[in-house]
């Protein structure tokens, strides 16, 4: 299980995201600029018609918020840069300057992504596909530029990343091919790979670019409507290069810690349906068939239903693969007409069962003992198995509490010191 030991948020919501705001909000968390400049500049010499090249970094105010903005200034021959040709030009780079392999495979996956999306839409071959706006130095510096900011700032590893569904603006805008409705086709091809939710709006102007959107859905482990629960360390903010009336043109990127109480986590799916004329012995029935099929747990909730009449629903928790199955025996066991089905996250401990020697009144009893603990070792709770706490009860004549009670305390002690 790897670990999280920081967590990234990408806050795209009102101003989408491109290259250029990608990389400046990455280097306003705190990258050395001039490092980064130097760096990135001997990028040019990677790609077929770029003679001359020039970056700065510098701080911009958008709607009074200030924001690191990068721009680029190269002087590139009139050449139409294929994909097979941009793909070995972010390839030979990444390993001159010695970039991680983590930072190279998100540089080549970003890459790959924008090709296969280009290509697609074109009719071509990936390799064959000719770029227009993104076959030019701007793109690998803003691919290669995003992963290398990434590993200075040490988010390559052991961090998850979030980010909030983007936003892709609206309207027509003019481009290469002619016009097209915003957002480009490029762009929206590259989210729908990854199914990356979309928002529209909320101005009407191109906000999120092919580029952007490829360092997005190949960064991105996790999409959430809000910001997950951490701690916020630093943020950052990257600057567009439009300067609009309505909106701050930034991108926001919020580096924090997790609160972490070190729960192991898993994923579910809860079954549910409405009962209001099945018999007891048809629930009793439907109970354990569920059980003995593969359901982790079912309970049975009393209601009132329509007509007031009295009612039950039965709630069964479950794996994935065993939805359908048991869907379908809750329907043929108690005539329900449909079944509800949500996935649903949960907090787990660990759990597992050691056999324990126990005595107690002269008796060596072996007790299976249920140890929950969280992802450090320490333990939760410890709970004696009830057939065999059952079975010394009988033997001894004491009360099952009050065995129960003797048994974990006994068991607390024994583990103490061992």
């Amino acid at each position: 299980m790897s670990v999280t030991k920081r967590i990234l948020v990408i806050d795209c919501q009102l101003a989408g995201v491109s290259g250029d705001m990608m990389v400046g909000a990455l280097l306003d968390l705190g990258v050395d600029a001039h490092k980064f400049i130097d760096t990135m500049e001997t990028s040019c010499q990677y790609l077929e018609g770029c003679s001359g090249l020039e970056i700065k970094v510098e701080e911009v105010l958008r709607r009074g918020f200030q924001a690191k903005k990068l721009s680029v200034v190269a002087e590139e021959q009139s050449h139409h840069v294929t994909g097979s040709e941009l793909r070995e030009a972010i390839d030979n780079f990444t390993e001159k300057i010695h970039l991680s392999i983590e930072g190279r495979n998100l540089a080549l996956k970003s890459i790959d992504s924008l090709i296969a999306a280009e290509a697609k839409i074109h009719g071509e071959s990936p390799s064959e596909v000719h770029l227009h706006e993104a076959g030019s130095i701007d793109t690998v510096v803003d691919i290669v530029g995003s992963a290398l900011a990434l590993e200075e700032l040490g988010l390559l590893k052991e961090t998850k990343i979030y980010s909030t569904p983007v936003a892709v603006g609206g309207g027509l805008f003019k481009f290469s091919h002619g016009t097209v409705t915003s957002p480009a086709p490029a762009t929206l091809e590259i989210l729908r790979m990854k199914g990356f939710p979309i928002v529209g709006g909320p101005i009407d102007f191109e906000l999120t670019t092919p580029t952007g959107a490829t360092l997005l859905i190949n960064m991105v482990d996790e999409n959430a409507p809000f910001y997950p629960t951490i701690k916020p360390m630093k943020t950052g903010y990257g600057a567009g290069t439009k300067d609009f009336k309505t909106i701050p043109n930034v991108l926001r990127l919020t580096i924090g810690e997790p609160l972490d109480y070190y729960l192991l986590n898993d994923e579910i799916y809860v079954l549910e349906t409405n009962l209001d004329d099945s018999t007891g012995e048809v629930i009793g029935y439907t109970i354990d068939r569920v059980l003995q099929e593969g359901a982790k747990d079912i309970s049975v909730i009393p209601m009132t239903t329509k007509k007031s009449r009295p009612g039950h629903i039965l709630k069964i928790i479950t794996d994935k693969e065993n939805v359908e199955r048991l869907a379908l025996i809750l329907m043929e066991e108690t005539g329900t007409l449909g079944v509800r089905m949500y996935p649903c996250k949960r907090h787990i401990l660990a759990r597992k069962t050691i056999p324990t020697e126990v005595k107690i009144e002269e008796l060596d009893e072996i007790i299976r003992l249920k140890v929950s603990t969280d992802r450090k070792g320490r333990i939760i709770q410890i709970k004696p198995e009830y057939e065999d706490v059952k079975r010394l009860a009988e033997k001894t004549g004491e009360t099952l509490r009050d065995i129960i009670n003797l048994v974990t305390e006994k068991a607390r002690k024994q583990r103490a010191s061992s």
